[in-house]
C-alpha cells in the first residue's frame, strides 16, 4: 500500500444536522488544493479526511504541505495503511518509521481501535507493538511520559494506519461555509492578519486597497498585491480592488479642518468598501483595527467611522496586543512583506493632532463641505480589479 495523508477534522465534528455540508465543502477544498500535486482520491470517514495517491507520480510531500493550510483541519499526518493483522502492523511500523526510530532517544506507542472487531484492545496493541519495536531498536528507550518520539497506530474499519506525531493544521472552519467578507487591506502588518483570521472562520474574502498615486508609489501597490498572494496560501483565490483615492484625500485636505482628516478619510473608505463589497456579495466589512493602537482606533473614533455604513464591520484584532499580531503575521508569512518601507494612503496628509474623541454631528458638518456622492462615484469608477491566484500556482510559474 502507498503512503497517504490523514487530515483530522476540527470544529466540524461539533456540527449537528448540517455537518455533512461542512464535510463536503472541506473535502472539496482539500481536493482542489492537492489536485495540483497529482492524482489523489479524497474521501471522508470517521471524522478524518483521507488523501490517497492513485499512482506513483503523486507528490505526497507537496500535498502534505497544502493540507496543513486548509481551514477546517486540526491535525495532519502522513501514514502507511496496512492490513488489520498485528504482525502486518508490526512489520509496517518497523519499516515505515525506521529512520525516525533510529534518531530518537526514547519512544512510546499510542493506539486507537475504532474497529471493535479487532481482537486486541488499544492497550494490548500498544504493548505488543512497543515490545517488538524495543527489540528492533534496542538503543531507543521506552518512555511513556515524555517520549522523544510517539508511534501512532490507528485500527479503523477499512485498514490499520501507522504514523508518527501529527502536525497541527490550520484549524477553524472550511472556507466557503461562513459567507463572504470585504477586507480593507492597507499593506501594513494588521490587515493581512485580520483577513487571515476572518477567513479561518470559514469566510471567503475579497480585498479592497486605497491607492493615492502619486503620494504613494507603484511599489506600494505591488506590495499589497504580494500580500494578497501570500494570503491565498490559507484564504484561497480572491479579487483585490485597487481604489483611486487621491482626489478624495486632496478634497478633504483642501476643505476640511485638519484634525478631522483621518476620521473623514476612513468614513469615505467605509462607504466605498461597502459599495464594492456589496457587488462581490459580501455581507460584512473587515478591518485590522486594534482598540487604542492609533488615534483613529479609539472607541469614539471607531463608532463614528462605522456609523456611515449599514454593513456590520468586524474587527478580528480588536483586543490583541501588537506582539500577538506580529506573531501571527510571522507564522502566516506576511510580516516580511508588510514591513517593506512603502507608504500607504493612511500616511498621506496625516494631521498633527487628530481627533481621538470625535463627535458624529461635528464630523457630518465637516463632510457637508464636500461633494461626498460625486467623490465616491468617481473613486469607484476609478477602481482596478486584480484576480489573485493560489500562492502555490504563482510559485510554479
Amino acid at each position: 500500500m502507498h503512503e497517504m495523508i490523514l487530515c483530522k477534522l476540527g470544529e466540524v465534528v461539533l456540527k449537528g444536522l448540517n455537518r455533512r455540508s461542512f464535510e463536503d465543502k472541506l473535502m472539496s477544498n482539500v481536493n482542489r488544493r492537492v489536485s495540483k500535486c497529482g492524482n489523489f482520491r479524497v474521501y471522508s470517514k470517521q471524522s478524518t479526511i483521507y488523501v490517497e495517491p492513485k499512482d506513483d507520480e503523486c507528490d505526497i510531500e507537496a500535498a502534505f504541505e497544502s493540507c496543513k493550510k486548509v481551514f477546517g483541519i486540526i491535525a495532519v499526518s502522513k501514514a502507511l495503511p496496512c492490513e488489520k493483522d498485528i504482525q502486518k502492523i508490526i512489520s509496517a511500523a518497523k519499516e515505515y518509521l525506521a529512520c525516525e526510530m533510529r534518531t530518537a532517544r526514547s519512544f512510546k506507542v499510542e493506539s486507537k481501535r475504532s474497529d471493535k472487531r479487532f481482537p486486541l484492545n488499544s492497550i494490548q496493541i500498544s504493548q505488543e507493538i512497543g515490545g517488538r519495536l524495543a527489540e528492533e531498536f534496542p538503543n531507543v528507550a521506552v518512555d511513556v511520559h515524555t517520549p522523544d518520539y510517539t508511534v501512532n497506530i490507528e485500527v479503523r474499519e477499512t485498514a490499520a494506519y501507522v504514523h508518527g506525531p501529527s502536525v497541527p493544521g490550520a484549524g477553524g472552519l472550511p472556507t466557503g461555509t461562513g459567507g463572504r467578507a470585504a477586507v480593507l487591506l492597507s499593506g501594513g502588518i494588521d490587515s493581512p492578519v485580520a483577513g487571515y483570521m476572518i477567513a479561518k472562520r470559514g469566510v471567503e474574502i475579497e480585498c479592497i486597497h486605497f491607492f493615492s498615486y502619486p503620494y504613494t508609489s507603484e511599489l506600494a501597490k505591488e506590495k499589497v498585491l504580494e500580500l494578497a498572494h501570500i494570503m491565498t496560501k490559507f484564504c484561497g483565490r480572491m479579487t483585490v480592488d485597487i481604489v483611486g483615492f487621491t482626489e478624495i484625500q486632496e478634497a478633504i485636505r483642501d476643505h476640511c479642518r485638519e484634525e478631522y482628516f483621518t476620521i473623514i478619510m476612513r468614513r469615505f473608505m467605509m462607504r466605498i468598501a461597502e459599495a464594492i463589497g456589496r457587488d462581490h456579495g459580501a455581507k460584512c466589512l473587515v478591518t485590522g483595527e486594534n482598540l487604542g493602537q492609533v488615534a483613529s482606533q479609539t472607541m469614539d473614533a471607531m463608532a463614528v467611522t462605522g456609523a456611515v455604513v449599514h454593513m456590520p464591520i468586524f474587527h478580528p484584532l480588536i483586543g490583541m496586543d501588537k506582539e500577538e499580531i506580529v506573531t501571527v503575521a510571522r507564522r502566516i508569512g506576511t510580516l516580511e512583506t508588510s514591513i517593506l518601507p512603502y507608504e500607504d494612503c493612511c500616511t498621506v496628509f496625516t494631521p498633527k493632532h487628530p481627533k481621538t474623541k470625535p463627535v458624529l454631528a461635528q464630523v457630518e458638518a465637516e463632510e457637508q463641505k464636500l461633494d461626498v456622492e460625486g467623490l465616491i462615484a468617481r473613486a469607484i469608477a476609478n477602481t482596478e480589479k486584480t484576480q489573485i491566484r493560489y500562492y502555490e500556482d504563482e510559485q510554479q510559474r
